[in-house]
């Protein structure tokens, strides 16, 4: 009999979350949910505390913790879940005691903590969060190692590598391919980027997700993050690690072996399907609620990336060879400044503009403790809103 795991998520309301829950209601035999955490959307976390009947609850911030509480009397939840709120109320979730699994599906730095703290206590890390591994990589591998675990990634390029790397031994590995889907400008003219709204950067032409990322794909930059984030997972060098543009996306990632065998990974652009394998590794486990539809699968387009069209590439593999605090300062920066172009306070050629400059302030430091994290990730944000005002004086000046 397969075994009952018990999940925490971080990040419950948000698009991983959801489609997490979505497995475990079509597995009901092999998970429960004991703990979730989530931000604003108590409209979204009510229902899935309905459903679910977690122990433990984090909101994000103290106001809500009442508000939650009274919508779960009105609609009959007895008896109540402990509500948390913050930093307290993520790290409780992350270290659950009776939680087997966590899913670190938080987005920005919020997660990073609760997630180290879940690591080193051994628990199974299901991993979507992109900051934990480009902010703080070598810290959490460090833990993992400690505490005999590997990661388990959700995203569906790291996803695919995993599944990939069962096919041969780490010294047999070459290179690992990341493809791209190439985002929304891939073809467009680069003089007309300048003009770039936050509508057309949205309209991704194969994901649906959440705002963040779906600009970071545009510009590449979740690329440069997952690059970042591959040299830490499994174990290899920054030049080991490729980039092609596949717009289909239909192979998430492929794996070249050192006798010139190439092992790729295929699937529906669904993210359930990575998730799926996440919670139930190493199984494999039957599933009818995705699959790949091959009467549509007509052809498998590749192409070479441009750092001139996509500058935040470069940038990330830069911050990854500097280390320390600097792959942790791009994400803070592009955080801010992909924030302040859906604001319409930045253009969309800003973004990279910001990023780099505050790479070129940020002092370098190595990282100690998970404090130091957290100290260098202000100190980026609060460089990267400089520059953004300083873009925007500068743009109201002309």
């Amino acid at each position: 009999m397969a075994e009952f795991r018990k999940l925490a998520i971080l990040g419950s309301t948000g698009s991983i979350g959801r489609q997490t829950l979505s497995v475990v209601e079509a597995m009901p035999e092999r998970f429960g949910v004991v703990a979730l955490a989530a931000g604003g959307n108590l409209d979204e976390l009510v229902g899935q505390i309905e459903r679910h009947r977690p122990e433990v609850v984090s909101v994000g911030d103290a106001a809500k913790v009442d508000e939650l509480a009274g919508r779960l009397k009105a609609t009959g939840v007895s008896p109540l879940p402990a509500i948390h709120h913050g930093r307290e109320g993520m790290l409780a979730v992350g270290t659950h005691a009776a939680a087997d699994i966590v899913v670190s599906a938080a987005v920005g730095v919020v997660g990073l903590e609760a997630t180290y703290e879940a690591v080193k206590l051994g628990k199974i890390i299901a991993l979507s969060n992109k900051e934990v591994l480009v902010a703080a990589g070598e810290l959490v591998m460090a833990a993992a190692k400690m505490a005999g675990r590997e990661l388990l990634p959700v995203d569906s390029e790291h996803n695919a590598v995993h599944q990939c790397l069962r096919g041969g031994e780490h010294r047999e590995v070459l290179r690992l391919v990341l493809t791209a889907s190439g985002g929304p400008f891939r073809k467009s003219p680069l003089a007309s980027l300048a003009s770039v709204t936050p509508e057309q950067a949205l309209a991704h032409p194969n994901w649906k997700m959440g705002s963040r990322i779906t600009i970071d794909s545009a510009t590449m930059m979740n690329k440069g993050f997952e690059v970042i984030e591959a040299r830490w997972l499994f174990g290899v060098r920054p030049d080991q690690i490729d980039v092609v543009i596949h717009p289909q996306s239909t192979i998430h990632s492929m794996v070249e072996f050192v006798d010139g065998s190439v092992l790729a990974q295929l699937g529906p652009t669904d993210m359930r399907m990575p998730i799926q394998y996440a919670l139930t590794y190493p199984e494999r486990v039957a599933s009818n609620q995705v699959a790949l539809n091959w009467s549509k699968l007509r052809r498998l387009d590749f192409a070479r990336v441009s750092t001139r069209r996509f500058p935040c590439l470069r940038l990330a593999r830069e911050a990854m060879k500097r280390g320390g605090a600097m792959p942790c300062a791009l994400n803070a920066a592009d955080e801010i400044a992909v924030a302040a172009f859906l604001d319409r306070r930045l253009p969309f050629l800003g973004i990279p503009g910001v990023i780099e400059r505050v790479l070129e302030r940020m002092p370098r430091v190595k990282f100690e403790k998970m404090d130091d994290v957290l100290t260098a990730d202000m100190e980026a944000r609060r460089m990267a809103k400089e520059e953004v005002e300083r873009v925007a004086v500068a743009a109201a000046t002309a």
